[in-house]
């Protein structure tokens, strides 16, 4: 029987699912312009570090990981600690379902109650697919920058699209860390937020 799908805060126990999704898109695609397909232990240690700030996202879906999504700094200067780049990664089994939507609906509203201000997608070009999740919910196109990658043989341009997340106010305050936010009564609505985007 199909279950109901969620969405959670990735645990360092995803990381050989997490792996899954990521390994064929390393391997064998441009997407991503890492070149060895990172351990299970290594990713652990990634999902650790993130969410010692940020979030990262999975979704599960019929007993399986879907996908996942997190966000990283953007820059490791104090002045850009409001920014950050955002990455969705959906396991083929399951393309088409509304996932990578979903994924970012929850993540955006997570990273918006938290005080960020600007979200970043930088997408390997070709990548249709990428351009129409981050642009679904609401980025737009900054411009193009060519030839910054080599990857399965050719030279790789990245496109870079924004996403203002609320008014940048003239004093902000800094961001609250993950583990704040959890805290709130809030928290459990906004890792919801992206369900109802999951087609079954």
């Amino acid at each position: 029987m199909p279950q109901i799908p969620a969405i959670r805060l990735a645990t360092q126990t995803d990381a050989a699912a997490i792996r899954d999704i990521y390994a064929p898109i390393v391997q064998n695609t441009h997407i991503s312009f890492e070149q060895v397909v990172p351990t299970a232990d290594e990713i652990a240690a990634r999902v650790q570090n993130t969410l010692a700030q940020y979030p990262w996202l999975v979704c599960e879906l019929d007993a399986r990981l879907a996908g996942y999504a997190y966000a990283s700094a953007f820059r490791s200067r104090p002045a850009y600690q409001w920014t950050i780049e955002t990455t969705v990664y959906v396991h083929g089994d399951f393309q088409r379902r509304g996932i990578a939507r979903a994924l970012y609906t929850s993540l955006l509203a997570l990273l918006r109650a938290q005080g960020f201000v600007t979200a970043v997608g930088v997408i390997a070009l070709p990548n249709p697919a990428s351009i129409r999740a981050h642009e679904a919910v609401g980025f737009y196109k900054i411009g193009v920058f060519r030839n910054v990658g080599h990857k399965a043989g050719e030279w790789r341009d990245t496109g870079w699209w924004q996403l203002d997340m609320r008014p940048a106010p003239a004093a902000p305050e800094p961001p609250l860390p993950l583990s704040a936010l959890a805290q709130e009564a809030r928290f459990s609505s906004l890792l919801a937020a992206g369900l109802p985007h999951i087609r079954r």
